[in-house]
């Protein structure tokens, strides 16, 4: 049976009372979720909505938090809709994030990139973080240039391939959940799409930062004067899994290798493989 939708609000508000205070609100503001998978561009975006949004900047928080009822906070973080991850929400969370999203007193913002490019960010970014601690924003911190990278890709391609078959041996190490495969990561994205009430490729904030940022100020229902618009471009190098594919044969048949449905995905997205 349907319910109406006051009272699948009212249902939805009785398991939402448990996450806490209902939140400020501002006028018809509604929850905003700024939210990306691994490497792909969150916290560029997080910066621009601190440096951008005016008044209604102060509402952000990089973390994820549940309201009973529409808000003017902005949350930002990992989330996955299907399958569990460390380090990202779970599916069980992200869920209620959903529901409101439905119910129209939510929004949710997903920024995307090319997944095999956050695919090679991600395992940089994994085995530095087993092996120090440290967390890095890209290679680029830890390469000085692509010739590097990819002869470390090369001489480490099995863990390479360990991690991006979402293998828990990567992380033996390291008890604890396993990351995304790249497959999982593909399908991720594609509920996510399906999902968000904006979608953005990271990717084309490189070609007009003002034209992206204006979608997310309409979604959210903010007035600003975008030539004051302050921005830097991104800093990490689009498409170096092409550059990959060019040095590191290994790689190269990895790609080709990757399953019938990934690959449709991938294309579906907007990507090309090649």
């Amino acid at each position: 049976m349907r319910l109406s939708l006051q009272a699948a609000r009212g249902r939805f508000n009785l398991r939402l009372e448990d996450w806490g205070w209902k939140g400020p609100r501002l006028g018809n503001d509604r929850t905003s979720y700024v939210i990306g998978l691994f490497g792909s561009g969150r916290i560029y975006l997080n910066r621009l909505i601190l440096q951008n949004l005016g008044a209604r900047a102060k509402y952000f928080r990089d973390t994820i938090r549940i309201h009973p009822g529409p808000t003017s906070m902005i949350y930002s973080g990992h989330a996955t809709i299907r399958y569990a991850s460390r380090f990202q929400v779970l599916p069980a969370v992200t869920s209620y994030i959903l529901e409101a999203v439905r119910l129209r007193f939510a929004d949710l913002i997903f920024i995307y990139r090319h997944p095999l490019d956050s695919l090679l960010t991600n395992w940089i970014w994994w085995r530095t973080f087993l092996r120090s601690g440290n967390q890095v924003l890209g290679i680029s911190e830890i390469y000085n240039n692509t010739d590097d990278f990819c002869a470390d890709l090369d001489r480490n391609f099995s863990e390479f391939k360990l991690f991006a078959e979402g293998s828990p041996d990567f992380f033996q190490h390291a008890p604890g959940p396993r990351f995304l495969s790249l497959a999982e990561f593909v399908e991720e994205t594609e509920l996510h799409l399906q999902s968000a009430t904006l979608a953005l490729r990271f990717e084309d904030f490189r070609i007009d930062p003002a034209r992206e940022f204006s979608k997310v100020m309409e979604v959210m229902s903010v007035e600003g004067d975008l030539s004051r618009f302050r921005h830097e471009f991104p800093a990490a190098r689009l498409y170096r899994y092409r550059e990959a594919r060019d040095k590191v044969p290994q790689f190269k048949g990895f790609t080709e290798g990757l399953e019938t449905e990934t690959k449709r995905r991938i294309e579906a997205f907007g990507y090309a493989l090649d």
